[in-house]
C-alpha cells in the first residue's frame, strides 16, 4: 500500500452471462485481469457471483467455499501475476451457511470479504443468508474504498454509511436483471448515489442471459459530480476504465456539502 498518486485506475469488467462452469469463468476473469493489467489498471471489478454465474439456482450453494478455499487462492494467484487488485463476486460458506459475497484481493495476497446485506427477491433469499456485518472500508493506493453488492447500492442508507465512514469510492459487483427500471438504475440511480454522497461508484454487471435471467449490462463508473466517466453497452463482454482522482472534485464537494452539513439529530 503506497501513498496517493494522481489517481487510481479502475476497470469494471462486464461478463457474458452465457459463460458456463467455474473453470471457464475463472479463465475469463484471469483474461480480463491480464487485459486490465496491460493498461496499468490498479483495481478490476467483476460482477456479482462472477465465479459461478448468477442463475445456477441450488447449484450455487454446492459451489460455495470458505474464504480460504481454492477459488480465492486461484484469484490471489491471478492478482499477483497481473499486478491488479480484484473485486470478484462469489458464493462463500461459513459454519455451513452460504452467503452471496465478494472479495477484494490485492496483489500482495491481502483479502477483504463482504457478504451482501440486502438480498434481492425470493430467489436469493432461498439460496443465501443475509450478511450481518457492515461493509468493510480499506485503503489501497492512497484511496479509501468500500464494498457493496447489487441491490445494496439501491438503498441510499448503504452508500451514505460508507461515505460517512470515509469511503471515497464504492465498488459494486452486480447482477442487475433486464427488468422495468433496470436501465434507469444503471444510468440514473448509480450516478445519483455517487453525487449525493460525493463518491465514485464502480458498477460491474453481467450481460446477456443464462438459464434463468436476462441481464441489463450497462456497467458503469460514476463520479462525485454525477457524471458517467465510462459506461458499457447492454450486450457482450466489455472492460471499461477510468482514473479516479478524488482531488479533482474538491470544488464539487464544497458546493454540494451533503456529508458535512448532514444533521442526523435535528433536535441535538
Amino acid at each position: 500500500m503506497v501513498g496517493r498518486r494522481q489517481g487510481v485506475k479502475l476497470a469494471a469488467c462486464q461478463m457474458p452471462a452465457e459463460l458456463k462452469g467455474v473453470e471457464a469463468r475463472l479463465a475469463a476473469i484471469a483474461d480480463a485481469a491480464r487485459q486490465a493489467g496491460s493498461k496499468g489498471t490498479d483495481i478490476a471489478v467483476f460482477p456479482e457471483l462472477a465465479t459461478t454465474g448468477y442463475g445456477l439456482g441450488d447449484d450455487i450453494r454446492a459451489l460455495a467455499e470458505p474464504a480460504d478455499g481454492p477459488t480465492i487462492a486461484r484469484l490471489k494467484a491471478v492478482s499477483s501475476e497481473c499486478g491488479v487488485a480484484l473485486v470478484v463476486g462469489l458464493p462463500l460458506i461459513e459454519d455451513g451457511i452460504a452467503y452471496n459475497a465478494c472479495a477484494f484481493i490485492a496483489p500482495d495476497g491481502a483479502v477483504s470479504t463482504y457478504s451482501k446485506i440486502q438480498l434481492y427477491g425470493d430467489y436469493e433469499k432461498a439460496l443465501f443468508r443475509p450478511g450481518c456485518a457492515m461493509p468493510p472500508i480499506f485503503d489501497y493506493r492512497g484511496m479509501r474504498f468500500g464494498l457493496l453488492i447489487c441491490f445494496d447500492v439501491e438503498f441510499p442508507e448503504r452508500v451514505r454509511d460508507l461515505a460517512l465512514r470515509g469511503a471515497e469510492a464504492i465498488l459494486v459487483p452486480t447482477a442487475l436483471p433486464r427488468i422495468d427500471g433496470g436501465r434507469f438504475i444503471a444510468t440514473s440511480v448509480i450516478p445519483v448515489r455517487a453525487f449525493e454522497n460525493q463518491v465514485f461508484v464502480v458498477y460491474a454487471n453481467h450481460a446477456g442471459r443464462d438459464a434463468r435471467f436476462s441481464y441489463q449490462g450497462l456497467s458503469c463508473i460514476a463520479a462525485p459530480d454525477g457524471s458517467l466517466l465510462a459506461q458499457a453497452s447492454e450486450a457482450g463482454a466489455k472492460i471499461i476504465r477510468a482514473e479516479l482522482d478524488a482531488g479533482a472534485y474538491k470544488a464539487c464537494r464544497e458546493q454540494n456539502p451533503y456529508l458535512s452539513e448532514l444533521r442526523a439529530n435535528p433536535d441535538g
